[in-house]
């Protein structure tokens, strides 16, 4: 199948008549990356397990005259995502972008996480994905759609003491390659998108910027690469692979930037 695209314009970042469903919205990432899409066009299906800010979102993206289904959900819970996909479904009738966003760790050596702990970070970093991607593909018209995940520098590199959550993350990007094998007779592009820390609620405050780029990265970063993987116009022949919004870190390896400019290892 070639596609015969319209001349690159303004008008091709545009995602009205699209709609996006994005996991792990309530704040953060996720949340800046709803009301990025809702404000380039797309109605938005969220969910979260932070109710309050949940609903607060729900209200800015209809603020932006936006169609909006809003859910309290642990996307552990098969059967809870099942539900959620199907309100979104009679809601707003078909899904044109995916993001899976939820997820999160904590800090622990490898040799003290229990049974109980590892299968809560391979349910939430992992099994969730899983369960979106599967609910999703259905709801995605012939013309095909956009499934971006959302892992971490971690998938790409050690991650001592997060030693379960880098290798979830790291399974993210796995399956991401094999999916887009796997989808792209269907038009249905899979990509994933991994950050360094981004400083969020509760998350990378007052950290020092080591970065190459000398500044510390923000929500918005995030968003704007969910916005180009959305666009069937920016990004229609990008599958497989992964946009590294992390200020250069990946590159950087081992070296780390002074304040004085220079890098030392």
């Amino acid at each position: 199948m070639t596609l015969d695209p319209s001349p690159l314009g303004p008008a091709s970042i545009s995602l009205a008549g699209r709609v996006a469903i994005v996991t792990g919205a309530a704040v953060g990432i996720g949340r800046a990356t709803a009301l990025a899409l809702a404000r380039f066009g797309a109605d938005v299906a969220v969910c979260d397990r932070d109710v309050e800010n949940l609903d607060e979102l729900a209200g800015e993206i209809e603020g932006l005259g936006r169609q909006v289904v809003a859910a309290g959900l642990d996307v552990r819970d098969a059967d809870g995502v099942a539900g959620f996909l199907a309100t979104a479904r009679d809601r707003l009738g078909h899904v044109d972008v995916l993001v899976n966003n939820a997820g999160g760790g904590f800090r622990a050596g490898f040799l003290d996480v229990s049974e109980k702990g590892q299968r809560s970070l391979v349910d939430e970093n992992f099994t969730s994905v899983t369960h979106f991607v599967r609910g999703v593909v259905p709801l995605m018209a012939a013309k095909g759609g956009s499934i971006i995940t959302i892992t971490s520098i971690e998938a790409h590199r050690a991650g001592p003491d997060f030693a379960v959550y880098s290798a979830m993350k790291a399974a993210c990007m796995s399956l991401t390659k094999s999916l887009a094998l796997e989808l792209g007779p269907r038009m249905i592009r899979v990509n994933c998108i991994a950050p360094d820390v981004i400083p969020t609620p509760g998350i990378g405050t007052g950290l020092g910027i080591h970065t190459p780029l000398a500044r510390a990265g923000h929500a918005d970063d995030i968003a704007g690469a969910v916005v180009f993987l959305a666009s069937d116009s920016l990004s229609g022949f990008v599958t497989g692979t992964t946009i590294h919004v992390d200020g250069g870190n990946l590159a950087a390896g081992g070296w780390r930037r002074l304040d004085d400019g220079t890098y030392t290892t």
